[in-house]
């Protein structure tokens, strides 16, 4: 076994310079000579050929445009062959007739970066998006239009719906994007995931599915369109799949090919939740019983996931994060082994490509026979779906070794290539840490000053305190409770309700005779609702719909009752979405009056839109000014409903930040106008994460879960383009009462890679692009595994803290030597790896000898660890299974000489 750790960063030089060699990107001219996109039951024909696809799954909005280049460099790199996305329809038309494609919504511009890095595109347009986005997609002013009903046969949603979809796709021809134009689009998609919901909505959603498909259609794109989910999808439409396998799935027309449009790699997050963790090996083999049973386009939901920027989360209680557990994290560093495991993977499915994409039929073989020397193409792969027990296999003369739960791939029927169980990709371990210590250089008060072993906060802090209800003269009162998103148009995720009590004297002798107190009902809320009572918070509660009572201290004479109402992202999923909305339901009573229960519903309410920081725009720089800003007191902290502000300088090195919100309760939170996304310490249940995840068995979002009794979300990543070397405006806004004191910038960054190959690892596989390797003279045989590490993008290999080719025990981060110990082992990883951005090692006794311990499998194994940016390393356990008889599945192709 191999192992090291680094407590050293150190930068390296010539990735830095690649990188900014990969953001000056130039978009200009065709990408592609223009083909054609066809398609038949087999695939998708490309310019005429057959092809089976990678896909990754990146949504343009939730990353910077200046973060765009690197991902879908990682994406390419890791086997990607198209990019897939939605279309947010809110972001583009937030105000009907007024579009916006700039910024994050360049839509266009990430297109073009696509085609210009060699990759295709698919073009979700939907515009129904779900995404665990805000109200799926569509703009809340669409639930104005009088007589709309979504997603249906319905006249005036018919009529936006098609506005839209045209609008997109004469801009992607405008733009000369689609691949008959030279572009990179090759797949259009309307609607998604209809079929689910279809049924809600009786005759007008069927008929609606074949408008939506003869509409698509009519606008002349030029590329097949897709539905997902859609087991009616009209014959001139592909049908797809969404889920965590779709290896069973078939089209509804034998002249369709099979495409997964959604892949869920991993899982999303909500307030209060634990996170859901999909290991790879179950990724990985899921993929690949996809193509082994005909699949030939496989997206990944998602590759990167990204970040719910500014109110952009989706409800109810979206998490501000979107990493998804994909092999791009949030921040666009790799997550390994996913990233790695996969991209193996994928080389291996292209390998078998000539194989997968010719029309075959499954010819039924012996498993002792030899593989017949008239084959053209020949791809095997092996399936065992038994949970539990090993199998061994003979196929074509060779004897192969299946681990329950796994597929391994033979691009040439005979030679292993991949195992879905075997990880040999590198682990990496991230931690958040406190930035290097750095003064600021502005003297203003406010800024935020370092301290000398972290980034963290003095007192420098200012404060503001938020009005309680009414602060602009757009207020308005009316005899009735008004429906939340009605009032909002979703400007806001906040809404005053305001109404007067009257109390008598009697009342107050009759609740002391009672000793008891009058209370407050409120029989449905969404998603938040505080209480105030003169100008006090004295309560509240969240949910999807539940019942609030408060008992009221009242005094006697008039008071004020202020509810405030807070949506946390609109419905994004489900039938009959537009009649959701937020705020109260129901009834709005106090009991415990001596005449009775008095019905609050008809009082006469002021409304007040929003807050007054949040209209004023107090978190831009430009107009922080607005408002008297107060230096934060030691008698003020941890005060409700309050702004807070301070400035602050960066470190000089290229280090992605996030900032520790995890002293505060909830509130939102901006760096320089940016808003970086709303924030909720509410901590996951205490149970229900286990010590050890099984990959083997079906898996499921409940499945593998981490962080019990944590917050859910304490970190909030601030993308480096937001950032100025000094004097950074940071502005909070906090409901519940924080400490800002203990609010702290942190380093997101590798800091621990680790590695185990095994002597009988399979070979790497660029080693089957060898041209000699068709002429016989290259024998897999004899061919040496290899363990591949690097560090994250401008760094080094520092230092190494572990080193064993033998037997070592343990795992990442406790690895210890065994009996057996190559002496040498240290050293031989210290020549080959210290210093370098990235190595690998031969695997073999001849590199190690002398050979410790004859006759004995060696693995290596290596552990390292780094403050900054790091390199992560390489895993993989080497299984010693016995010859059982299990449940396996064998597939294979072949193509006979004519």
């Amino acid at each position: 076994m191999l192992g090291f750790r680094a407590p050293q960063r150190l930068p390296f030089i010539a990735a830095t310079a690649v990188l900014a060699a990969v953001a000056s990107i130039a978009v200009v001219g065709a990408f592609f000579e223009p083909f054609n996109v066809t398609y038949d039951h087999r695939a998708l024909i490309i310019g005429g050929k057959r092809r089976m696809l990678i896909s990754a799954g990146v949504h343009y909005p939730r990353a910077t445009p200046e973060m765009w280049p690197g991902i879908i460099l990682k994406c390419k790199e890791g086997g990607a062959d198209v990019i897939q996305t939605y279309v947010f329809w809110n972001g583009h038309e937030p105000v009907r007739g007024q579009y916006y494609f700039e910024g994050r919504y360049d839509l266009v511009k990430f297109v073009e970066l696509v085609g210009s890095s060699g990759l295709y595109f698919h073009l979700r347009i939907g515009p129904y998006a779900c995404a665990e986005w805000n109200f799926g997609g569509f703009p809340a002013w669409l639930r104005d239009i009088q007589g709309i009903e979504f997603r249906t046969n319905n006249g005036p949603f018919k009529v936006e719906m098609q506005r839209f979809v045209s609008k997109i796709v004469e801009m992607m021809k405008e733009e000369m994007l689609f691949s008959w134009q030279g572009g990179p689009i090759i797949l259009l998609q309307i609607e998604n995931e209809y079929g689910n919901i279809e049924g809600s909505y009786g005759e007008g959603g069927k008929e609606y599915v074949k408008w939506a498909a003869e509409m698509a259609l009519s606008l002349g794109a030029g590329v097949p369109w897709v539905m997902c989910r859609q087991t009616d999808a009209p014959e001139t439409v592909i049908d797809t799949c969404n889920g965590f396998y779709c290896d069973a799935f078939k089209p509804n027309a034998y002249k369709k090919p099979k495409i997964w449009t959604e892949d869920w790699n991993g899982w999303y997050a909500s307030w209060g939740g634990r996170l859901p963790h999909r290991p790879v090996e179950d990724n990985a083999f899921a993929v690949a019983r996809f193509f082994q049973r005909g699949g030939s386009y496989n997206n990944y939901y998602m590759f990167f996931g990204g970040t719910n920027f500014d109110r952009t989360a989706g409800g109810p209680f979206q998490i501000t994060s979107y990493d998804y557990d994909a092999p791009i994290d949030e921040y666009g560093l790799l997550s390994e082994p996913k990233w790695g495991h996969l991209k193996d993977l994928h080389a291996a499915i292209k390998l078998c490509e000539p194989a997968l994409a010719h029309v075959y039929s499954n010819v039924p073989v012996k498993m002792n026979e030899r593989l017949p020397k008239n084959l053209n193409f020949c791809s095997a792969f092996l399936a065992n779906i038994d949970e539990h027990k090993s199998v061994a296999v003979k196929f074509f003369g060779k004897d192969y070794t299946l681990p329950p739960w796994s597929v391994i791939v033979l691009p040439d029927c005979k030679n292993l290539a991949f195992n879905t169980a075997q990880v040999g990709s590198q682990i990496s371990i991230k931690t958040s840490s406190p930035l290097l210590s750095c003064y600021s250089n502005t003297t203003a008060p406010g800024n935020l000053l370092l301290a000398a072993k972290d980034f963290s906060v003095s007192s420098t802090w200012m404060a503001f305190s938020e009005p309680i209800g009414i602060w602009n003269s757009n207020s308005f009162t009316t005899q009735q409770i008004l429906e939340h998103l009605n009032v909002t148009k979703d400007a806001s995720d906040y809404l005053w309700y305001i109404t007067r009590i009257n109390v008598s004297g009697e009342d107050i002798t009759y609740w002391k005779e009672k000793d008891s107190h009058p209370a407050l009902t409120i029989h449905n809320i969404r998603d938040v609702a505080r209480i105030f009572l003169n100008g006090q918070l004295i309560g509240g509660t969240y949910g999807n719909w539940v019942k609030l009572e408060q008992t009221l201290q009242l005094v006697q004479g008039s008071n004020e009752l202020a509810l405030l109402s807070e949506a946390i992202g609109l419905k994004n999923y489900g039938a009959f979405i537009e009649k959701d909305g937020a705020g109260f339901r129901g009834p709005i009573k106090l009991t415990g009056f001596k005449d009775g229960e008095i019905d609050l519903s008809s009082f006469p309410w002021t409304y007040q839109v929003g807050l007054k920081g949040e209209f004023v725009k107090i978190f831009a720089p430009e107009e922080t000014g607005k408002v008297d800003w107060t230096i934060l007191q030691p008698d003020k902290m941890k005060t409700p409903f309050t702004w807070y502000k301070t400035y602050f300088d960066i470190p000089e090195e290229k280090v992605t930040i996030a900032l520790d919100l995890g002293s505060m309760g909830k509130g939102q939170a901006w760096v320089n106008g940016h808003g970086l996304g709303r924030y909720w310490s509410l901590v996951a249940p205490k149970y229900g994460c286990p010590v050890t995840c099984n990959y083997r068995g079906a898996y499921n979002e409940n499945k593998c879960l981490t962080n019990c009794g944590k917050p859910t979300q304490t970190l909030y990543h601030i993308p480096r383009e937001w950032l100025q070397a000094s004097s950074n405006l940071l502005v909070i806004f906090e409901e519940t009462g924080g400490d800002p004191l203990q609010i702290k910038l942190k380093k997101h960054a590798t800091v621990t890679i680790c590695s185990q190959v095994s002597e009988t690892h399979y070979p790497p596989l660029s080693s089957w692009h060898n041209p000699e390797r068709f002429t016989g003279n290259i024998s897999f045989d004899k061919s040496q595994p290899e363990m591949h590490l690097h560090c994250d993008d401008g760094y080094a290999i520092s230092s190494i803290t572990f080193a064993s080719f033998g037997t070592p025990h343990g795992s990442c981060q406790y690895f210890s030597k065994g009996k057996c110990h190559a002496q040498n082992s240290s050293f031989v990883i210290s020549e080959a790896c210290l210093g370098r951005n990235s190595c690998y090692i031969t695997v073999s006794i001849k590199t190690f000898s002398p050979d410790p311990c004859r006759g004995i499998v060696k693995t290596g194994n290596k552990e390292r660890y780094f403050m900054v940016h790091n390199m992560m390393a390489a895993y993989l356990r080497f299984y010693l299974f016995y010859r059982t008889v299990a449940y396996f599945v064998l597939f294979f192709f072949y193509i006979f000489y004519y």
